[in-house]
Order: structure tokens, then sequence, then C-alpha cells
């Protein structure tokens, strides 16, 4: 399946029905009178979270979607039928905004989260809303109402307890694939990686959700190389693992590089817990380790775990510091914040309604 992070669509919800002008003509009835039924509402247009989903592929080519008109009102005091809904079913972490892509207006956390984007117009009143005693034939009924109609922009960010950044080629696919069942693409060149991964690590008994995003190069806060469009996917990571090839000439400046990256796109990414690992120590000596590592440790102030994605060395004692670090934000304010968004965000038979 084609991954898909990103989808402009046009929605619009139904019109009203029209109120019916009648009259009852039965031979027992004396006098007759006005019985022209209400028309029924327009269709709502709602989105819903659900699982099972991971891209928006499904509006790369349905991007119009409109609700079913209300059917207008008849004889004998009938309302019409409303019309239908139309449900746009999209995976967790999908944030709803208007065309201009700066008004949010929905952040959808969780499955079963819905949220009511445009009201189907109301249902016109027939004529024998309009009866009183000193009108008691009125021969007019009301129009439906229109249904409101606009575009809207839809954003996934991937939720994630931690994600892998780094350079292109530095190795971030391999110790994916290796910690997890996810299967990116692997390869010796650099843009493997076209699209997020997700892979659920297990360590010490627990699990987590790594990401694994494009490498980035320099100038990816300007739009250059991929990052720029992915580098959204992890800011809803709480701990970042900044992966080095550590058989490039400097470490350190490629450490430079990704932080003044992620420090220039914002979002919050440069406070993040940031966690360095110099991979692919098996092409290495002891003695050039450990001068890397030292490197790293100055410049970044603190030390880095080395591991290599092939052999497997360090990976384990990597995967359980990165665990430790994702439950202390739990339980340092992380859990409270997520809790409070859930709260916020709780299902419930009233949907949500977004007002535009």
């Amino acid at each position: 399946m084609k991954f898909l992070d990103e989808a402009r669509i046009y929605i619009s919800s139904g019109d009203g029905g029209a109120g019916c002008v009648s009259f009852r003509r039965e031979k027992y009835i004396e006098f007759g009178g006005p019985d022209g039924g209400d028309g029924g509402n327009g269709g709502n247009v709602v989105t819903e979270c659900v699982a099972g989903l991971n891209t928006l592929i499904d509006y790369r080519y349905r991007r119009h979607l409109r609700a079913g008109r209300g059917q207008p009102g008849m004889g004998r005091n009938r309302t019409g039928a409303r019309g239908d809904d139309v449900i746009l079913k999209v995976p967790v972490g999908t944030q709803i905004f208007e065309e201009d892509s700066n008004t949010l207006m929905a952040d959808l956390t969780h499955v079963g989260q819905c949220i009511t984007l445009a009201h189907g117009g109301n249902g016109g009143f027939g004529n024998a809303r309009f009866k009183t005693a000193t009108r008691q034939a009125p021969r007019h009924a009301n129009p439906g109402a229109p249904g409101t109609e606009y575009y809207i922009r839809l954003r996934l960010k991937l939720i994630a307890n931690a994600g892998l950044i780094g350079l292109p080629n530095a190795g971030k696919s391999t110790l994916l694939a290796r910690v997890s069942r996810a299967h990116p693409k692997v390869a010796s060149y650099p843009f493997t990686t076209l699209y997020p991964h997700l892979g659920v690590v297990e360590a010490d008994e627990e699990r987590f959700v790594l990401a694994d995003i494009p490498g980035l190069i320099e100038g990816a806060h300007k739009g250059d190389g991929l990052g720029h469009r992915f580098l959204g996917h992890v800011e809803r990571c709480s701990v970042l693992f900044h992966i080095l090839d550590a058989t490039r000439e400097s470490v350190t400046r490629d450490w430079h590089i990704v932080r003044d990256e992620i420090t220039a796109y914002g979002g919050g990414l440069a406070d993040k817990t940031e966690i360095i690992g110099l991979n692919k120590i098996d092409s290495l000596t002891e003695d050039v380790i450990r001068t890397k590592v030292e490197e790293i440790t100055t410049a970044a102030g603190k030390e880095p775990l080395c591991l290599s994605g092939v052999s497997g060395t360090g990976v384990t004692e990597a995967m359980r510091h990165i665990l430790q670090q994702c439950q202390r934000h739990e339980s340092d304010g992380d859990h409270e914040t997520r809790e409070a968004m859930e709260d916020e965000y709780a299902p419930t038979d009233q949907r949500e309604v977004w007002h535009p």
C-alpha cells in the first residue's frame, strides 16, 4: 500500500428538503386544513478515527465528498427523510486543517473519536407550520437551508514512542528491521527510505513503537531532500534516537547538521530527549571507536551508545535505554498530558462539532 500523509479534499453537507404545501380534502373532514409536512435535514460530514489504517491513500482520488440531501416534506404531515451522512475514515494521528493549512480544526489521537465537520442544512417548514387562527389556509412553505461546503486538508502524523533521526544511509532502516518485524527497504545508497515506517520493539518484556523517517540533509527545514515533509511524524515522539554513521569522517559535523535542522524546523523537536547512537562500529577498530565517542561526548555533552545494526552489537542495550527514557517521560508528565488529551477527545454519544 502506498504511503500518503497529506490530502486536500472538498466536503459538502447536504441541503435541507423543502417544506410541502398540502391541504386535507377528505370528505369526512368538514373544514379540511393545511397538512404539509416539513422537509428532512441534510446529511452531515463526519470524520472518524478507525483502527487498521496507517495512510491517507483512500483520499488520493476520492477528493469530493458530499452528504445526502434531505427529502421534501409530504402531505398528511409527513416529514421528509433525513439525508445520509458521509463519514471520512482516517488513521490514528490525523490532523484536520482548514484550507490555509494553519488553522487546526481537529486532532484525532485515538480510535473511535468522531468530529462533525459540516452540519447538513435544516429542512424547510411545511404550510401546516404557518396555520394560525387568522390565517387558516397558508399556501406557502419554506425551502430547505443549504448545506456547508469548503476545502479541508488532512495531515497524518504517526504516533510513536521514539523516532529514529539521522543523515541518509546512517543505518536507521537496518536497525528498525533488526529490532522489529518491520520491513523497510535497505540498500547501500542514500534515500532508500522514501516514507516513514513504524515498528513495534520488545525490550525487557515491554513494548514501544519506533518510527523511522527518511534521512535528513542540510537545508531539510527549507524543503531540501525528503526530511522537511516527514519531520512532522516525530513531533509526537517523546524520545529521539539520533543515529550517526561511525564510518564517516566527521561524526561531530553530522550531529550538528541534524541538530541544526530539527532546531530550525521547530515544533518542539529540539527540546525532546535525544539519545545518540554511534552505528556501524563493527567496521572500526577499538581505538577509532574510542576517538569518535570522545568527539561526540565533547560536542553533544552526552556519551553515545555504540551499536551495529548489521551484527547486532549493542542493539539490545540501546533498545533498553530507549524504553527506560520513554517510561521516564510517561511518569514525568507525558502520561498526564496524554490522559488529558484522551479526556479531551474521549468518544461520547454526542459527536464533537467543528464550526467553520
